[in-house]
């Protein structure tokens, strides 16, 4: 089978195992007999496209099953498009999958040095999943409500208000602030689901010998693994040893500046003055000292084989281009800032704050270490999740 046919194949059965398919035109889907109430109201509240001003986005349309809770809603930019179709944000849309392991945000002091860790979106500016899902709905360059009243008015014009109504009690919709707390509440408990994170990949099915891996993706895994070549597990760690599915997560949660070349598809890059900084803003107050400017969360790499687009501003659009970058940004730059400047997306003053080497791989291992981050999608087997999940 060819390599594409093959990929949607996957894709296809992974929407059909986590049945998170758009139930408003679907009707119920049939795994929907395990969700609980609350999470039920909350997929409905996911994929409902009339919550948006103007209709048509949903939160599924920025994080769509498909493609492992990731997505750009159509956008080629490496950032979404907003409800409107037209206005392109500011960063790459970070997987909802696997979120709700993240710890809370913090910022340590480990010797002399600043540490910052955790936190929902990509410069963990909200401290929980039930916060974070409330920031896109009224966010202008998103789904764009103008206020909690105006959602409560569409939650209760919507095909399951009454559901709303059963769960929350028959005074919700006349208090909008207990509307966005309960419906934030549904989001959360959906995004907890076992749906976001079933831990069904080839890799973890070859954990218990239900899969074999292949020559190259062992080797792949050997290299990743190894501090001398790929080095991956620095940032992207996991333990294969864990008794807990939950401690192979492939992220450590921490915040370097990895340098990633600037984006000119998005369009606050077009003023040479602009710079995202991730911990110092704009979407947030700075909360950490300048050498951690330019950082932002290091994100699980699990089903990130079907992502379009990758790093926080969405540079790149090929996962073998963003493996390349991390083996080769010291050793070939001009292969990554034609701009002939290194570490174009920073101003000058903070590019002393990028990471040094991120790894030693030749073009053989580079394809080595995409082939085995392609046995982290899921859908490939039963799931593994942890009790509870």
């Amino acid at each position: 089978m060819p390599v594409r046919s093959l990929r949607l194949a996957v894709a296809c059965v992974a929407v059909a195992l986590c049945g998170c398919g758009d139930p408003a035109s679907k009707g119920a889907a049939a795994d929907e007999a395990q969700l609980s109430r609350l999470e039920l109201i909350g997929k409905r509240i996911f994929f409902d496209t009339s919550l948006s001003n103007p209709p048509g986005q949903s939160c599924g349309s920025c994080h769509d099953p498909a493609t492992g809770f990731s997505g750009n809603f159509g956008s080629a930019a490496g950032v979404p498009f907003a409800a409107d179709k037209r206005t392109l944000g500011l960063r790459n849309t970070p997987t909802a999958a696997y979120a709700s392991f993240t710890p809370a945000f913090t910022v340590t002091m480990v010797g002399s040095r600043q540490v910052a860790h955790g936190g929902q979106f990509l410069d963990g500016r909200a401290a929980s999943l039930e916060e974070q899902a409330g920031m896109p709905l009224f966010a202008a360059g998103e789904m764009n409500l103008a206020s909690p009243a105006e959602l409560a008015a569409r939650l209760s014009a919507s095909s399951y208000s009454a559901l709303i109504l059963e769960e929350f009690g028959a005074a919700v919709f006349a208090s909008p602030a207990l509307v966005l707390l309960s419906a934030t509440q549904a989001i959360a408990a959906f995004e907890r689901s076992v749906r976001f994170a079933p831990f069904s990949s080839k890799f973890d099915n070859a954990l218990v010998g239900e899969a074999t891996l292949s020559a190259l993706e062992g080797e792949g895994l050997r290299l990743f693994t190894d501090p001398a070549a790929g080095g991956c597990t620095r940032c992207h760690a996991f333990d294969r040893t864990a008794p807990g599915a939950s401690r192979r997560l492939f992220t450590d949660f921490g915040y370097y500046t990895l340098g990633v070349p600037r984006n000119p598809r998005i369009p606050a890059n077009a003023d040479p003055a602009f710079f995202d900084l991730g911990l110092c803003g704009p979407r947030r107050e700075q909360v950490v000292d300048e050498s951690l400017c330019g950082a932002f969360k290091v994100p699980t790499l699990r089903n990130v084989g079907r992502r379009a687009a990758f790093m926080h501003n969405g540079a790149f659009t090929s996962l073998r281009d963003a493996v390349a970058f991390h083996a080769t940004r010291d050793t070939d730059p001009a292969r990554w800032y034609p701009s002939g400047t290194a570490y174009d997306d920073l101003p000058p003053a903070l590019r002393g704050n990028v990471e040094p080497a991120l790894a030693v791989l030749d073009d053989v291992g580079i394809d080595a270490v995409v082939a085995f981050l392609l046995t982290l999608d899921d859908g490939f087997g039963p799931s593994r999740a942890p009790v509870g999940q």
